[in-house]
């Protein structure tokens, strides 16, 4: 338990590091915070709170700055959620707006979600893998390029374009779209690039590029098997310290990318962890974090909106916003929503 004047130093440290991503000395704390401890004592107390886990010290300076351990026990007992009526007002004008489709409406979410928080925000979609194909078609737009549009038994559509290294017959495109419909209906999305393994012989024998086809259309099916994600400000790392080593953003952008990562990583319980309010759960890895909530639609699929960010983002704010537009995508396009016209 710690006693009052730690918690005071603690949520002082925590407060001023999210806002200037500057180390924090007990000089700066009396001056600017005006505790009425001296530099001595400050320091003897931030030294406990680094032992606890809650501060590290930096290698640049003196100060201490809080640690992943230190933003979720900040999070856990003096996080205080700070409604935003301005952007609340935005947010539920786009889901009154009855031109609005689903998708649309929350891609709005998510680019003012962005733009309010200057992080990066995405929606992770559910997987399609368990439904099971209903058509393929193959639409030539030049003999270097075609459009492929995938069904499911659900009425899933997407569509795919394909770039060819070369020149691909129009005849031959049409022939391996045949063979696919004949082979792949009714096979679950997990399973069909391995069946398609199976029909390589099928394809040399009947296609004199076949090898080019087939690479297309396993690229394309196993994209078309993910989680969707549309992420929006991935641009604004670019300007937070953490992320100014390059090697450092590079992976970040890859993981931004990767859909099959943040699926595992709402799974995982290695990471810190920390579930908050009816929708919203924050993990921290590294000096990143993630505050995520889900929501369940009429078609009972779960999707997953996710604020990202570096360690020393404003939580309560974030927090704030993400369950406040979760909720209202449920409310509204949820089971027992209100989206239908009366």
């Amino acid at each position: 338990m710690l006693t009052p004047r730690k918690v005071e130093i603690f949520k002082a440290i925590v407060k001023e590091f999210i806002t200037t991503a500057e180390p924090v000395g007990s000089k700066l704390l009396i001056e600017k915070y005006q505790m009425p401890y001296s530099s001595a004592t400050i320091r003897n107390e931030m030294q406990d709170l680094e032992k606890l886990g809650l501060l590290e010290k930096t290698h640049t300076s003196s100060g201490r700055v809080p640690s992943s351990k230190g933003y979720r026990f900040y999070v856990e007992h003096y996080m205080e959620e700070q409604a935003n009526v301005g952007i609340e007002h935005a947010i539920t004008r786009i889901f009154q707006d009855r031109k609005v489709g689903l998708e649309e409406a929350i891609k709005q979410s998510v680019n003012i979600l962005t733009q309010m928080t200057n992080l990066t925000s995405m929606v992770l979609g559910p997987s399609s893998n368990q439904e099971r194909l209903e058509n393929v078609q193959l639409i030539p737009v030049n003999d270097r390029s075609a459009i492929a549009i995938f069904e499911t038994e659900n009425g899933h559509v997407e569509h795919r374009i394909f770039n060819f290294e070369y020149s691909v017959n129009v005849d031959e495109m049409q022939a391996c779209t045949t063979i696919l419909n004949d082979r792949l209906v009714g096979t679950p999305l997990s399973e069909v690039v391995e069946k398609m393994e199976s029909l390589k012989p099928l394809l040399s024998q009947r296609l004199t590029q076949y090898e080019m086809l087939f690479e297309a259309f396993v690229g394309a099916f196993m994209k078309f098997a993910q989680e969707e994600v549309y992420a929006s400000g991935q641009s604004n790392m670019l300007y937070q310290p953490e992320f100014s080593d390059i090697h450092k953003l590079r992976e970040l952008m890859e993981m931004l990318e990767n859909s099959q990562m943040w699926k595992e990583l709402s799974m995982s319980h290695d990471n810190l962890r920390l579930r908050k309010g009816d929708h919203s759960e924050l993990v921290w890895i590294d000096d990143m974090a993630v505050v995520s909530g889900s929501f369940v639609l009429d078609d009972d699929q779960e999707h997953t909106l996710m604020v990202v960010g570096p360690s020393r983002m404003e939580y309560g704010r974030v927090v704030s916003l993400v369950e406040f537009v979760t909720t209202m995508i449920e409310k509204v396009y949820g089971k027992g929503g209100n989206d239908e016209q009366e």
